[in-house]
């Protein structure tokens, strides 16, 4: 038994592997995952889709067609012919079952793809006992809603577009915050452009931490921090440990005591 956690006492700012860094290896292939591994990052990033037969693949495209040398739709598509595709001509698709347990000290980020990912994600969460170590976000909230519904406890999930949209509304945080607790939401991951100092100040009195996606640029990771986010997610996973390194705010994996 290991000792139970929360998904964000990690801490901050705390550093997430945008489809496990594509800057520096493919996105979503193995080698990505284990170069941010090995540089130390907690958290990893990435995407849900299932099969045809409700195998659960972590690849972000509904088709297989931009990155990788095969096509045709995810969902439509038997596992043994997912298995066959390469990223980039030479990276495996891996499966999410094994990525969480290929690290079992590593926290995941999943973003739902597709309504049929839900119920194989709600499945693997129980199945690997994962209810600490991952935090479900989408751009649906009704795939957020029916993976909330299929869970048997509660588990850390990021604010659909309508919490997204209600905190951009300038409505005060905390009339906000008893409605995002109720749904076990507990953070906001926001795009560059929604991160300005009114909305991150809305989140926090609401009881979010507020992730910021996709920073690639030095100039803009170091603005965020000091504004005050809580998270950045990157490509550039070198680089974002090497501002944090700068900043003395780099906490890799195993090192750091819990935040408070």
């Amino acid at each position: 038994m290991t000792e139970r956690t929360d998904f964000l006492d990690h801490p901050r700012p705390l550093a997430f592997a945008h489809r496990g860094g594509p800057a520096h290896f493919p996105e979503n292939s193995w080698r990505a995952f284990e170069h941010a591994v090995k540089l130390g990052y907690a958290y990893l990033e990435t995407d849900a889709h299932a099969t045809a037969d409700g195998v659960l693949v972590a690849f972000h495209d509904k088709t297989l067609d931009r990155v990788t040398d095969r096509t045709g739709a995810v969902a439509k598509l038997p596992a043994r012919e997912v298995a066959a595709a390469r990223i980039g001509g030479t990276e495996p698709i891996p499966l999410l079952d094994d990525l969480l347990g290929a690290w079992p000290d590593v926290r995941f980020n999943i973003d739902v793809k597709d309504g049929p990912a839900a119920r194989p994600l709600a499945d693997l969460i129980r199945r690997a006992a994962a209810w600490d170590r991952v935090c479900i976000t989408s751009f649906s909230a009704a795939r957020l809603r029916a993976t909330r519904r299929l869970l048997d406890r509660a588990v850390c999930m990021a604010t659909s577009p309508v919490g997204a949209a209600a905190l951009r509304s300038g409505f005060p945080g905390k009339w906000l915050a008893p409605t995002f607790a109720s749904r076990s939401v507990r953070c906001a991951q926001l795009p560059i452009s929604m991160a300005v100092s009114p909305l991150i100040g809305r989140a926090h009195a609401a009881g979010l931490q507020v992730h910021v996606w996709t920073v690639n640029d030095r100039d803009l990771m170091t603005s965020l921090l000091d504004l005050g986010v809580d998270g950045i997610m990157t490509d550039k996973t070198e680089l974002l440990r090497d501002v944090l390194i700068e900043r003395g705010e780099w906490h890799p994996r195993g090192s750091a005591t819990p935040a408070a």
